[in-house]
């Protein structure tokens, strides 16, 4: 007995569903892979079960390795990373010492946070404009922009 067309768009569908019960994110490509074998069998009937599964197998693997290698890289941000901050002007909301800390406030948030402690080598006042020279942990290296 051949799996029909519509078996294969139910399995496709059902393993899509799974995926949104176990967020795995790796059931949808097969979901996917057995949606495409119930399109083409419905396009020419007749592929043997063999066939079918290896179409299915192979879409399957095609669309989990495009995901992983060119899709998922297109959608990688830079949210977060230690070198969006650089470059970036604030306003002290805490005045700084040589050495000492003090806090500064961005515009829209950085790194997940509009206030940072800062360092500074130079005294700065609270209000000055600063921009953001380095990260070093959870501290801002700024100087007086």
């Amino acid at each position: 007995m051949n799996p029909e067309w519509w078996h294969w768009m139910v399995l496709g569908l059902a393993l899509g569903l799974t995926e949104l019960a176990i967020p795995s994110f790796f059931l949808i490509w097969f979901g996917l892979g057995a949606l495409l074998v119930g399109l083409v069998l419905l396009a020419a009937p007749g592929m043997s079960l063999a066939a079918q599964i290896l179409l299915w197998t192979i879409a399957s693997a095609v669309l989990t390795a495009l995901w992983f290698k060119v899709f998922r890289q297109a959608s990688k941000t830079r949210s977060g990373q230690a070198d969006e901050a650089l470059g970036e002007i604030g306003v002290l909301v805490r005045a700084v010492e040589p050495f000492g800390k003090g806090e500064v406030r961005f515009q829209k948030p950085l790194m997940g946070s509009e206030v940072w402690p800062c360092l500074s080598d130079e005294a700065l006042a609270a209000g000055e404009r600063v921009r953001v020279q380095a990260v070093d942990g959870q501290l801002l290296k700024v100087v007086k922009s």
